[in-house]
């Protein structure tokens, strides 16, 4: 069996006297879509901002595609393939989508990348660009200042600006958050599409892109790991039920 491209070891995580990551230990394998499920203020965001580099775990370890990177900051493990989206959408209004897309083509590249100029001759970055816009279906709003998309187009250009960077391992942090019910279907269906090209860590609170989408099902609940595995077999748990999914599936 090939190594997993996360490894997640008794990782812990306080805020003074809140414990907000309490020992928890995943893996993510090669082309899984792995999702993390619980209810507000189980530690979600936490344990991405742990795994991104954005907060440091007060203990435990964090091995990405073979490397312990525990103590490595966000963007040197940006470097080794690991990208991420926000719950709030985080992209530069004044700037096209094609322009966003192209900022991470450069951040991934070293190539420069000159706003002043004709952006269009800049084909070794826009043409990676126009396709990761492909792959989320913003081509056709390649042009248009991200200021004038609606919020479910922000949020597939932000998966657009990830997949630039040609990531190993995608966070995906509430990517439907605040979508209306066909942009939501329309992100879970690009996510269906990158199924198995890429592995995604999701944290996600709509239950049905969840049961959609997820290889399998983490269930988070005060910092720790409650049940972890297929996602019929975690429907089925009583103790997920009783915590959590009682409520969500009503």
């Amino acid at each position: 069996m090939a190594d997993p491209v996360l490894q997640l070891t008794n990782l812990r995580k306080s805020f003074g006297g809140l414990v907000v990551t309490d020992g928890v230990t995943l893996d993510i394998g090669a082309g899984e879509l792995h999702a993390v499920i619980g209810p507000n203020g189980a530690g979600k965001t936490t344990l991405i901002n742990q795994i991104s580099g954005l907060l440091a775990p007060d203990d435990g370890a964090i091995v990405f595609n073979g490397t312990n990177v525990t103590a490595l900051p966000s963007n040197k493990r940006a470097e080794l393939g690991l990208a991420r989206s926000f719950q709030i959408t985080s992209v530069l209004p004044k700037f096209s989508a094609l322009e966003n897309v192209a900022l991470a083509v450069q951040a991934r590249s070293g190539s420069s990348y000159k706003f002043a100029g004709a952006a269009a001759r800049e084909a070794e970055l826009n043409d990676p660009a126009f396709a990761a816009l492909e792959e989320v279906g913003l081509s056709t709003r390649a042009d248009v200042l991200a200021a004038h998309l609606s919020h479910g187009e922000k949020r597939a250009l932000e998966l657009a600006i990830a997949l630039a960077m040609q990531p190993k391992l995608l966070l995906l942090d509430e990517p439907m958050a605040g979508t209306g019910h066909e942009e939501g279907a329309r992100l879970v269906g690009v996510l269906q599409r990158l199924k198995g090209r890429f592995s995604m860590l999701l944290v996600e609170h709509d239950m049905n892109a969840v049961f959609a989408l997820a290889d399998r099902i983490s269930v988070l609940t005060y910092g720790r790991i409650l049940a972890s595995g297929a996602p019929a077999a975690v429907r089925a748990d009583p103790a997920v039920v009783t915590a959590y999914l009682g409520d969500e599936l009503e």
